[in-house]
C-alpha cells in the first residue's frame, strides 16, 4: 500500500499534476512579513468558500489586524487603517462541529456571540486554543470554525503577537501600537 501511495505521488509530481487532496495554499502579505496559510476546503467548505471570496475581491488590501492578544490570537480582517469598518457579506454558517481545532498556527473565523455571525474577520491561534473548539450546540460550546493553517511564516505571526499594543476604547482594547497592515491576500499557483 504504501509503496503505490509513494509511485502515485512521484506520478503526480513527475506529470504536474496536483492531486484531489491538495489543499488551495494563499500568502498573506502585511507590512510585517509575509504569511503562508493552507485552507482545508473539505472539512471547512462554507468558510473557505467565504474567505476566498473576500481575497478575490480585494478585500483585505488595506485592513489591519486589529485584536493582538499575546499568547492567544491576532485578529484582522474587518478594519480598514482608519479603524473604519468594512461592509462585508452575509453572515455564514459556523462550521465549528468540522473537527478542525483551535491549534497554534492555525487560522479561523472570528465572530461575534451570536453562533452564525462570521463575516470578513478571521484570527491566527498564537497557541492550542482548546476552549475555543466545538463542545456542544449552545451558544457557549458553539465553538469558532477553523478553516486553514500556517504552513510558512509562523515567525512573523509570532512576531505581530509579541507587538507592544494600546487601548483606544472598548472595540479597541487590544490595539497593535505600530498597524500592522493586511497590503495582499493571493492565491498561489500550482
Amino acid at each position: 500500500m504504501l509503496q503505490r501511495l509513494i509511485i502515485a505521488s512521484g506520478m503526480f509530481f513527475l506529470l504536474g499534476i496536483s492531486p484531489l487532496w491538495a489543499a488551495e495554499r494563499l500568502i498573506i502579505e502585511t507590512n510585517k512579513g509575509n504569511i503562508t496559510v493552507e485552507l482545508d476546503a473539505e472539512r471547512a467548505p462554507e468558510s473557505v468558500k467565504n474567505f476566498l471570496a473576500y481575497v478575490d475581491a480585494g478585500f483585505y488590501e488595506g485592513t489591519v489586524f486589529h485584536r493582538v492578544i499575546k499568547d492567544f490570537m491576532i485578529q484582522g480582517g474587518g478594519f480598514d487603517t482608519d479603524l473604519k469598518m468594512k461592509k462585508g457579506r452575509s453572515a455564514i454558517r459556523n462550521e465549528a462541529g468540522n473537527g478542525l481545532k483551535n491549534l497554534r498556527g492555525t487560522l479561523a473565523m472570528a465572530r461575534t456571540n451570536v453562533v452564525d455571525s462570521a463575516t470578513s474577520q478571521f484570527f491566527i491561534n498564537l497557541k492550542d486554543n482548546k476552549f475555543l473548539d466545538h463542545r456542544d450546540e449552545t451558544a457557549q460550546g458553539f465553538g469558532y470554525a477553523v478553516f486553514g493553517r500556517v504552513v510558512e511564516g509562523m515567525d512573523v505571526v509570532d512576531r505581530i503577537g509579541t507587538s507592544p499594543t494600546r487601548s483606544m476604547n472598548a472595540l479597541f482594547s487590544d490595539l497593535p501600537a505600530d498597524q500592522v497592515v493586511i497590503t495582499a491576500v493571493r492565491r498561489l499557483k500550482e
